[in-house]
């Protein structure tokens, strides 16, 4: 398998990806302060939303490179 094909394959797995889920989280640890030996940790949880044109383009340009692909061969 060359690599155009993997490349085609990830994007439009990826892109299902994104449309399935919409976004993912994440956990952001920061110190705010140190006062001596007190230290104050703050947690903040994070969240990124994939644009649903993303996972569309993600999946269709994907799909272009898969077809672009088998063309060559």
């Amino acid at each position: 398998m060359n690599t155009m094909r993997i490349i085609a394959i990830v994007l439009i797995i990826g892109g299902t990806a994104g449309l399935v889920y919409g976004g993912f989280s994440y956990t952001k640890e920061t110190n705010q302060a140190k006062i001596g030996p007190i230290e104050l940790n703050v947690t903040e949880k994070q969240t990124v939303s994939i644009p649903v044109w993303a996972g569309v383009g993600a999946i269709v340009l994907g799909g272009l490179m898969l077809l672009a692909s088998a063309r060559k061969v």
